[in-house]
């Protein structure tokens, strides 16, 4: 997963026309670094359909603000640059739920080209 640094790479990222996944996290955060070992597996998984970025809450602060970042981890997907949907909640995210998530996102990508 590419890590961004920059509001410009950010930008760029999440504004091509396959959704992008930006998962917005902290070094501090436990249940961040819970999803960490399964992370990978899933990103592979979905490789064809998603790209993912991975955005340290703390390195963009005036982004997350922006973007309303407020519950880490926070799933957001987005396409030519807009929001699509997002997966934010205050319990810790399990594998199932975060692969619901993706899978939704993909489903409302597609409905979008129609």
């Amino acid at each position: 997963m590419e890590k961004v640094t920059t509001e410009a790479r950010f930008r760029e990222a999440v504004g091509g026309t396959k959704p992008t996944i930006a998962v917005f996290k902290t070094t501090w955060c436990k249940d961040c670094h819970f999803i960490e070992p399964f992370m990978p597996e899933v990103e592979q998984s979905y490789q064809d359909k998603l790209n993912f970025i991975e955005i340290d809450r703390d390195d963009l602060p005036d982004l997350c603000s922006e973007l309303n970042i407020l519950g880490i981890p926070s799933f957001i997907a987005f396409r030519d640059g807009q929001e699509l949907i997002r997966f934010v909640s205050k319990l810790r995210k399990s594998r199932e739920e975060i692969e619901q998530f993706l899978d939704r996102a993909v489903e409302v990508a597609g409905s979008l080209n129609k």
